[in-house]
């Protein structure tokens, strides 16, 4: 387990940027040679044992990151919990889980049988949440999973990494709506997540939240290359509660069409 939290996220983003050539991009043109401080970012799994959120969790929990809130996605069969660090400028984390059980068996025996080639030594190393696939994966298999669930055909083709990162609008020199951030990706000729409008969420809620839609790279299965959808990038402007203090959670519904970023469009 990493006891650094800035190497840890210093070696997420590497393992980041390199899926999702945009993301340094994008980078680039809203830091305009400053820095960027990072609202979230994101992690996906199964809840089977092994690998399950606690397990990722763990990670976390050993540099400083407590849970802070628990968020239940009916239509997608998902389970999340969010964790912050005591130090604010560290960013929060997401980390969701598929309940496997509420899929087919077709499915659930697919996902065991992908879980099962792993290393439980590998889920306490150093760089696990960085480590990729631990698994054999062909096309078809991929496909399969594809047809019932966008989420467990990501989590078989890209393992353990960010899904994505998350810039804090809050922290952004130069822009002050999340509209400005999403024109000027837009002129820049990113495209955006549209589901259920650009801006996702609400100064009402307290969360404003919009994102790119995932880059599309090669990615190499046993039987061929396939390019599909793999991270993205997110934007989140948070406001104030009634005590003055930034809202720090998430708000599901938000959350929820924010997931479908990595869609095949």
């Amino acid at each position: 387990m990493h006891t650094d939290v800035n190497k840890l996220f210093a070696s997420l983003w590497e393992d980041y940027v390199e899926m999702t050539p945009s993301a340094a991009k994008v980078h680039q043109l809203l830091a305009k040679g400053g820095d960027i401080i990072n609202d979230h970012i994101a992690l996906r799994t199964f809840n089977i044992d092994k690998v399950n959120l606690s397990v990722l969790a763990k990670h976390f929990e050993s540099i400083g990151y407590v849970a802070c809130g628990d968020y239940h996605f009916e239509a997608k069969k998902l389970k999340a919990k969010h964790f912050e660090h005591s130090d604010p400028t560290q960013p929060k984390v997401f980390i969701s889980e598929l309940m496997v059980e509420e899929f087919s068996p077709e499915l659930q025996a697919t996902i065991k049988g992908l879980v099962d080639q792993v290393e439980e030594a590998a889920t306490t190393a150093d760089n696990f949440l960085y480590s990729g696939r631990h698994w054999e994966l062909d096309s078809s298999t991929y496909e399969a999973l594809l047809a019932e669930s966008e989420y467990a055909a990501w989590v078989a083709a890209f393992g353990y990494r960010a899904n994505h990162f998350t810039v804090s609008i809050n922290h952004l020199p130069g822009f002050d709506t999340i509209v400005e951030v999403n024109d000027a990706l837009k002129q820049a000729g990113f495209v955006l997540n549209s589901v259920g409008g650009e801006v996702k969420g609400s100064a009402e809620v307290l969360l404003e939240q919009s994102s790119t839609m995932a880059d599309k790279i090669d990615v190499a299965f046993k039987d061929t290359v396939k390019r599909i959808p793999s991270c993205f990038y997110e934007f989140a402007l948070r406001y104030p509660k009634a005590d003055g203090e930034l809202y720090t959670g998430f708000v599901a519904a938000s959350a929820d069409k924010i997931f479908e970023s990595t869609n095949a469009m």
